[in-house]
């Protein structure tokens, strides 16, 4: 129940952030952090949040094979989106500088498809387990006297673990990219937020193999919905909180005249 209200609030706070993006979608700050990616990430992190409920109440075949799905896919839209936004980071600094070639890739829109190769990729592992050991539904009459446990069965342990190392690969390089990126001149270190945002992420899905490992029945569950709502809580913080605080508490640093000041150091 508390998994469940916490996930509801997330929700919830996922939706203000986006109307707040969308009303203020004109201003420098916003404009500045690539408007359609930013709406794609804000609208993943909301699946995410919502990928939990799935996971409340008494499973069925359907419910178990839908939660794998849609937590990996939803994942992975995030994660290349992260990913996406650190590339964008470092072609909008090289754009500056001389050069034909990165001005071409810039404008024509090519770091675009990074994105739908990389959710092809998941269907394509998705695709894989679902088409050898898909997840079933478990009965368990010995864990709990006088009861019987209804639990989803992940079908093909290794196909789940491919699920999930495409995720920490996406993942790592995603932190990669961004760790690199920095020290770009980027006026409202985007960089260095989605650096701090995929640190939190990596930490949480260290933390929880082992743990996940070494529990057992219903509280796998729990465990696997509070790594997904810690790690999308971190996503949320870290890259968008910092914008909605200039936009709603600091309007004065999101004007095109601090842009321009911001920019002018820089390069000074």
């Amino acid at each position: 129940m508390a998994l469940a209200c916490t996930a509801l609030c997330l929700s919830v706070s996922t939706a203000v952030v986006l109307r707040i993006f969308l009303k203020h979608q004109d201003s420098p700050i916003v404009k500045a952090n690539n408007l359609t990616l930013s709406f794609i990430l804000l609208i993943s992190l909301l699946l995410c949040f919502l990928c939990p409920f799935l996971f409340i109440g008494q499973p069925n075949t359907a419910s178990c094979i839908l939660q794998q799905i849609t937590f990996a896919l939803v994942f992975t839209l995030a994660l290349s989106t992260v990913l996406t936004k650190t590339i964008t980071v470092i072609l909008a600094f090289r754009i500056m500088t001389p050069g034909r070639t990165m001005r071409r890739l810039f404008v024509s829109g090519i770091y675009n498809s990074v994105i739908p190769i990389c959710v092809l990729i998941q269907l394509i592992l998705l695709g894989f387990w679902l088409g050898t050991s898909p997840p079933y539904i478990e009965v368990d009459e010995h864990s709990e006297h006088d009861h019987i446990i209804i639990l989803c069965n992940k079908g093909s342990v290794t196909a789940f673990y491919c699920v999930l190392a495409y995720l920490g690969i996406l993942a790592l390089v995603s932190f990669t990219v961004a760790f690199l990126a920095r020290n770009l001149p980027d006026t409202f270190n985007e960089a260095k937020f989605l650096t701090f945002s995929m640190l939190v992420f990596c930490s949480v899905w260290v933390t929880f193999l082992p743990v996940y490992h070494s529990t057992k029945d219903r509280t796998v569950v729990a465990v696997e919905v509070f790594s997904i709502l810690a790690s999308t809580a971190g996503l949320l913080g870290c890259i968008f909180f910092p914008k909605c605080y200039i936009i709603l508490l600091r309007p004065d640093k999101n004007s095109l005249k601090c842009f321009k000041n911001k920019t002018q150091s820089r390069k000074n």
